[in-house]
C-alpha cells in the first residue's frame, strides 16, 4: 500500500484505512472525534494490567482483543473470580499485538445488533444480527452456521438486512469515514434499553452474508462491482 500511494495510484481503503482496521483504540479515538458514543473502555498490556484492571472496572464486562476479527477474543464477565480465572488460564487467548480491551458490556435493547454497510462513501444496507448465540457475528458465509435456526426474525438466518433503515448516526458514520479515507467499510452499533446507541467496531475489510441478501434487492458485492468499475473508467 505504501508503495503504491507513494507512486500516486488509486488505492480503495489506503494505508489509513487498515491502520484503522488493526486497533480498536484507534478505531474509538475516530469515532469519538466525531460526537459518536462508544463504550467505556481501557486497555491494557499483559496479564498484570489486566488483572490490575479488572478490579476497578464496572462489572459485567467484556474482553476483546485491540487487533481482531470475527469476535475472537471476546468474553463476557459478571464476576472478577471468573476474569481472573481466565486470565491465569492456559485458555487465555492474547490480541495479537499484545494489548487486550476491558469494555463495559452493553446489553443490546432486542438481543441483536446493527452493523451498517457502506461502498463509496455511501450507506448501502443495514443488517440486523442476533446475538443470543455469542458473539462471533462475522456475516461471511463461510463464517455463518447456515444449519443453525435463528429464532430472532422470520427467515432463520442470524443475519437479516433491516428495509429502509434510517438514522441520523449514518451522517456521523459518513465523516467518520470520509476523514480517514475508507470508502468501503461496515459498521456496527448497539442500543442500550435506554436507547443509546453505542458504536463499537469499523470493519474496512467487510463482508456480507449471502442469505440476507437473497431476501433483498441490496447486493454489497454488486455494489463493489459498479463503483469499482466507476473508479476504472476515471484512469482508463
Amino acid at each position: 500500500l505504501n508503495w503504491l500511494e507513494h507512486h500516486k495510484r488509486r488505492v480503495i481503503n489506503n494505508s489509513r484505512a487498515l491502520n484503522l482496521e488493526l486497533s480498536k483504540s484507534l478505531q474509538y479515538n475516530e469515532l469519538q472525534k466525531t460526537g459518536i458514543k462508544v463504550p467505556n473502555t481501557v486497555y491494557a498490556a499483559g496479564k498484570d494490567q489486566l488483572l490490575y484492571l479488572g478490579k476497578k472496572f464496572k462489572l459485567p464486562f467484556l474482553t476483546k482483543h485491540n487487533r481482531a476479527g470475527r469476535g475472537l477474543g471476546i468474553k463476557l464477565f459478571y464476576d472478577y473470580a471468573g476474569f481472573e480465572k481466565y486470565i491465569t488460564s492456559d485458555e487465555f487467548e492474547d490480541s495479537r499485538d499484545g494489548i487486550t480491551l476491558l469494555q463495559e458490556y452493553i446489553k443490546p435493547k432486542t438481543d441483536a445488533i446493527i452493523r451498517t454497510e457502506f461502498v463509496d462513501n455511501q450507506f448501502l444496507y443495514a443488517v440486523q444480527v442476533d446475538t443470543t448465540k455469542g458473539f462471533e457475528l462475522c456475516p461471511a458465509d463461510a463464517c455463518n452456521v447456515e444449519d443453525e435456526y435463528c429464532p430472532a426474525n422470520a427467515t432463520g438466518n442470524k443475519f437479516m438486512i433491516v428495509e429502509k433503515f434510517s438514522n441520523p448516526i449514518l451522517e456521523q458514520y459518513k465523516k467518520v469515514l470520509k476523514n480517514n479515507n475508507i470508502e468501503i467499510a461496515g459498521i456496527e452499533f448497539v442500543e442500550d434499553n435506554n436507547g443509546q446507541l453505542f458504536t463499537y467496531d469499523i470493519n474496512t475489510n467487510t463482508n456480507y452474508n449471502s442469505i440476507a441478501e437473497n431476501l433483498s434487492d441490496l447486493k454489497g458485492m454488486g455494489t463493489i462491482a459498479d463503483f469499482l468499475n466507476k473508479e476504472l473508467n476515471k484512469i482508463i
